[in-house]
């Protein structure tokens, strides 16, 4: 089966989302929660994994 390729909707929410990730990382070093912000990034992921584990 051929791979559908992306539409421009696609491409662009995913830009838009990866800036806003970008920027939340910037005002992190501005305000010093560099920290905080990684981990609760990575407790979103592991929530994530556990959820599409759970609905498998």
């Amino acid at each position: 089966m051929a791979r559908r390729r992306e539409d421009g909707l696609s491409r662009t929410r995913s830009a838009l989302y990866g800036l806003a990730r970008l920027l939340g990382d910037v005002s992190a070093v501005r305000k010093g929660t560099v920290g905080r912000r990684l981990l609760r990034r990575a407790a979103g992921k592991v929530t994530g994994r556990l959820l599409e584990k759970l609905f498998r």
